[in-house]
Formats: structure tokens, C-alpha cells, sequence
């Protein structure tokens, strides 16, 4: 058991200082994207006064996309409504990027405040592709990929290392709680361990849920566990067929199918309504009831468009096991599954990731520069003996 502690240990160490600064990184910056959502939720509202405390019903769908159209010509593509009554309306012109409308007046308030969707912009780049860019994504998503992996690994092996070697009450109690007033070698070691242990099945479930975005045979091996075939894979963005041009804006029936998907999900916080590119498309209608983040309450209304009539309703719990597990994987990564708390755990363990890096490098350092200092005297011993 020694021999293997050892190796173990060894091994944590050599992974944690190859991984170490691209680790920090991404801790870094999962702690700066921990509240993405609602901070620019948040923004767009203060971009916007919203009318006195008793306002007038808001513009239906149909009329607010209709005064949008009369004033920027683009199609839109996208109506994203919030119940909030302080919120704005959220339009995505077809080759014109988001605007921000008045969805009492149908007048465009202007395109979505650029300060913190820069920062979180920023903050994504480097915490996918090392602010790596063009071809060069792919080699920064690889290198992020590859330690993400290793961390997942060091969190796990970090786990038994934990575990005293004598195993009493006084030996955990040293690595169970902060201790003052030590040296700092010591502090290093208190606060990797302690730090360590109380964030490590937390922090696992986050570099998990990394690892089926990063790697196509995680992803698929996630459906395979319950017993599905993967789905193909998507044909790459410059394959893909473009888009036909709309002749014009058909509006019709988006009002009434509106109407359909408030009422099957009374508690709705947003709906986005999918323009229809011509008079056969289906109404497609996504109604959450969280921010975005919380696959399991959201859910998908299609409406035929010739009958008004409800053609399907797919919510999470109709989607397949694979599905499910993937969703659930993919936003346990960053905590929002499990709502305002699962981010605040999130982001307070990838913080202590950030910790966990820097106080495994010190000790690694040290005990470097140690076995420097003892390789000294040994190597003058050697030369003194031979002269």
C-alpha cells in the first residue's frame, strides 16, 4: 500500500504541475462566469425604464415584431419575452445581431449594453481557448480539454492521498480544519487538504461536466451508459446549408400560439418565440422557467401554423435518458442545474480551485528546491572522496 501511496502520489504531483497554469486559468475565469446569466439579465434591464407602476398591457408579439420590422428592415428571427415587467423584449434581426425593444410601445431601445457581455465574452475565450482565435481554437480547446482531464484525475487520486497514512481523530482533525499560526509550508499543506477535501465531490461534478463538451467520445459514452446510440454529430458551421431568405415577414398565428404556451406553463420567466421563415414553417415556442441553465424546466410548444392547434409539447422529462444525462452533465459543469445554489457552489469550489493550484505548485516548489539542497553536500561528498 505504501509503494502504491506513493506512486499515487507522485503521479498527483507531476499532473498537477503540467496542468497547473492552465488550471488556474480556467478556475479563474469559471469564477468570473459564475453568475453570467443574471448579471446580464440584470443589464438589459438597467438599460431600459420600464413605464410607471400600473403600465398598459404589453404590445402582443405580433405587433412588437411588426414595429420592429417597420424600422429596421432585417427579419427577425428571434422574439425573446420575460414575465418580469421591468424587463425588455429581446429581438435578433437576421444578419443584424440582438436589439433591446419597449414591450409596451414596440420602440427599439438600442442594442444590448456591450460592457459586461465583453467581459463575460473575454472571460469565455479564455476559459474555453486560452484567447486562442480563428484556427488557433482548436489547439487552445485541446490543450484546455487535456487539462481539464488531468485535473478530473488529480481530484480523484487527491481524494486517497487525503486520507492519513495513521488514521486517528488527531491525524484527520490536522487536515480536516484551518489551523493559525503556521509556518508557511504548513499553511500550504492546511489549506490544500482542507480546501481539498471539503470541495472535491463538488469540484469533481464540475471538471466532469467539462468532459463530454470537450471530448465527443465522453459525450457519447454519456448516452451509451444507459443504453443509446449517440446522435450523429452536427455537420460543421461552413458546411451547413444557409438559411433561405425570407420574401417577406409572415406574422401570422404567433399570437395565437403565444397564448397557447402561457398557458400551459402559467409560471413561464421567459418564452423565445422562433420567427417562421414562410407561411408552412411550425411555431416553435421555448418557455423556461429558469434562466436558462435548468434544462429540467424547460420545455419546447410546437404549434401548427394552419390549424393553430398544439402539434407537440416536449419537456425534459420527454427527452430520452441519454438526453437527460447529457443536459444534466453539461450544466452541472457549471453548477446552473441545480439553480441560484448550484452556481454559488460552483463558483465557490472553483475558487478554491484556484487555491488547491497555487498551494499544490508552492509545495511543489519547495520540496524542488529541498531535494536541490540536499543533491549539494551529497555531490561535494562525492567530489572530495574522488580527489
Amino acid at each position: 500500500m505504501s509503494t502504491v501511496r506513493s506512486v499515487l502520489f507522485w503521479l498527483h504531483l507531476a499532473a498537477g504541475v503540467l496542468a497547473g497554469a492552465v488550471v488556474l486559468v480556467m478556475s479563474v475565469t469559471g469564477v468570473a462566469l459564475t453568475y453570467e446569466k443574471q448579471m446580464i439579465e440584470w443589464a438589459d434591464r438597467r438599460g431600459w425604464s420600464a413605464p410607471a407602476a400600473t403600465p398598459s398591457p404589453r404590445l402582443s408579439p405580433e405587433a412588437l415584431l411588426a414595429a420592429v420590422h417597420s424600422v429596421r428592415r432585417a427579419a427577425p428571427t428571434t422574439l425573446t419575452l420575460r414575465a418580469n415587467p421591468l424587463a425588455p423584449a429581446t429581438v435578433v434581426l437576421d444578419g443584424d445581431g440582438a436589439i433591446l425593444v419597449d414591450p409596451y410601445t414596440g420602440v427599439i431601445i438600442g442594442p444590448p449594453p456591450a460592457g459586461l457581455r465583453s467581459f463575460f465574452r473575454t472571460m469565455t475565450n479564455w476559459h474555453r481557448w486560452l484567447a486562442m482565435s480563428g484556427d488557433g481554437r482548436a489547439t487552445g480547446r485541446a490543450i484546455t480539454g487535456a487539462s481539464n482531464l488531468v485535473f478530473l484525475c488529480i481530484i480523484i487520486s487527491g481524494i486517497y492521498l487525503w486520507i492519513p497514512r495513521i488514521r486517528t481523530w488527531l491525524q484527520f482533525r490536522q487536515v480536516l480544519w484551518f489551523r493559525r499560526g503556521l509556518a508557511s509550508k504548513a499553511r500550504d499543506f492546511n489549506w490544500h487538504n482542507v480546501i481539498g477535501i471539503w470541495s472535491a465531490m463538488p469540484l469533481a461534478l464540475v471538471v466532469a461536466g467539462a468532459v463530454p463538451i470537450s471530448y465527443p467520445w465522453a459525450s457519447h459514452l454519456v448516452y451509451r451508459t444507459v443504453g443509446e446510440e449517440p446522435p450523429p454529430r452536427p455537420a460543421p458551421r461552413s458546411e451547413r446549408p444557409e438559411r433561405p431568405a425570407a420574401a417577406a415577414v409572415d406574422l401570422a398565428g404567433i399570437d395565437a400560439g403565444y397564448r397557447q404556451a402561457v398557458a400551459r406553463v402559467p409560471s413561464w420567466f421567459a418564452i423565445s418565440i422562433r420567427v417562421p421563415r414562410g407561411p408552412q414553417s411550425a411555431l416553435t415556442y421555448t418557455v423556461d422557467e429558469g434562466y436558462g441553465g435548468q434544462p429540467q424546466k424547460r420545455g419546447t410548444l410546437t404549434v401548427d401554423r394552419a390549424t393553430g392547434l398544439i402539434d407537440k409539447w416536449e419537456a425534459f422529462g420527454d427527452q430520452s435518458a441519454g438526453r437527460r444525462l447529457r443536459s444534466w452533465f453539461r450544466f452541472v459543469h457549471t453548477g446552473e442545474y441545480y439553480g441560484l445554489t448550484g452556481q454559488t457552489i460552483a463558483g465557490l469550489v472553483s475558487a478554491g480551485g484556484t487555491v488547491l493550484v497555487y498551494t499544490g505548485l508552492a509545495l511543489a516548489w519547495r520540496r524542488f528546491v529541498a531535494w536541490r539542497g540536499a543533491r549539494r553536500p551529497a555531490a561535494s561528498a562525492r567530489e572530495s572522496r574522488a580527489a
